[in-house]
């Protein structure tokens, strides 16, 4: 199994670096692997009592495990654990890492390969609920992305609103290219305070109010922050603690994978199911990155996928319905 390790890492690589695919065969590999190392991925799978011959009969973890059970398919101790923020009153989802390398490279050829590499491109991060705690995987992220943007001006912003807003009009007055990595509770309070123009600022949504605002849809969400920043474009990130990889809307609601990750939909009646194009249903995820815990997750979002690879996500499953670990119970 040492040598099936290496054998993923490899492809892993060289799907990152644009020169592999995603197959039949590597998903199939990457299901024995976790299958033999990560224990509640494997009591899961024995327990659906499934034979696996093929990669369409390979089983999504529901994403609940992450909450109650250690899905860890190494043999060293993890280099990192991420943790959710969630709401009040919430678990939340521990991800044990066990190369945060991997996470590295994973977001951040993802992130090239979306928005591209400008030299001196300043990426600032708005993103004060995650700041105020430990353990957020999008705040490693967003602290390796402002290390390599190529600008001394890059990085955190907790309520520094007034500083944020005298570096961004300079930044418009300079014509610097510009990336604003929100949350949407946090994008809102800064709109509210001050209202700028600058059409050619990419911010980009990181996720919704946190339980600290009423949640508006997403198209709602993006209509504010046009108005408050003045900006053509409002991109979105579609990431979790449970994820080593991201997807990408560049504007639209659209999301787009990178050649390592995949969304299947399943039925919202039946998990087992696939649900055809055009229609709504739970998002699984395949996500090659997450070698030392679990590629294959089955998530909480509704969601719809598009004949072109795109999806769209629409909202969440209430919790009563998420029914997948009472096989575990």
């Amino acid at each position: 199994m040492k040598h099936l390790a290496q054998h993923l890492d490899r492809h892993l690589n060289r799907l990152l670096d644009g020169a592999a695919e995603m197959n039949d065969e590597i998903l199939l590999d990457y299901f024995r692997f976790q299958y033999e190392h990560c224990m509640v991925y494997r009591q899961y799978a024995d327990l659906l009592d499934l034979r696996v011959e093929r990669a369409a009969d390979i089983p999504f973890l529901p994403i609940a495990f992450f909450k109650t059970r250690e899905v860890y398919a190494a043999s060293t101790p993890p280099q990192a654990i991420f943790t959710s923020s969630g709401t009040a009153g919430t678990v939340p989802s521990r991800h044990l890492v066990a190369d945060l390398g991997i996470y590295e490279r994973s977001y951040r050829s993802c992130f090239r390969r979306f928005f591209g590499s400008p030299p001196q491109r300043v990426i600032a991060a708005l993103l004060p609920s995650y700041l105020e705690r430990g353990g957020s995987s999008l705040v490693e992220m967003a602290r390796g992305l402002a290390e390599t943007s190529g600008s001394p001006r890059s990085g955190f912003f907790l309520n520094e609103h007034r500083k944020l807003r005298d570096l961004l009009l300079s930044l418009r007055d300079t014509q610097t290219p510009t990336i604003l990595l929100g949350v949407g509770f946090a994008l809102l309070d800064f709109a509210e305070k001050y209202t700028i123009d600058f059409p050619d600022l990419i911010v980009m949504e990181t996720g919704g109010m946190k339980g600290r605002r009423e949640e508006p849809t997403r198209k709602e969400l993006h209509a504010l922050i046009r108005a408050g920043f003045g900006t053509r474009a409002v991109a979105s990130e579609y990431g979790m603690t449970e994820l080593l990889s991201q997807a990408y809307s560049t504007d639209g609601g659209l999301y787009r994978t990178p050649p390592w990750m995949k969304i299947a939909v399943r039925d919202p009646r039946d998990p087992f199911l696939r649900a055809p194009n055009g229609s709504t249903g739970g998002i699984n995820v395949i996500d090659l990155a997450n070698i030392y815990s679990c590629s294959f997750v089955e998530t909480q979002d509704l969601g719809v996928a598009r004949d072109d690879g795109s999806f769209e996500v629409l909202g969440r499953f209430d919790e009563s319905e998420t029914r997948g670990c009472s096989l575990m119970i």
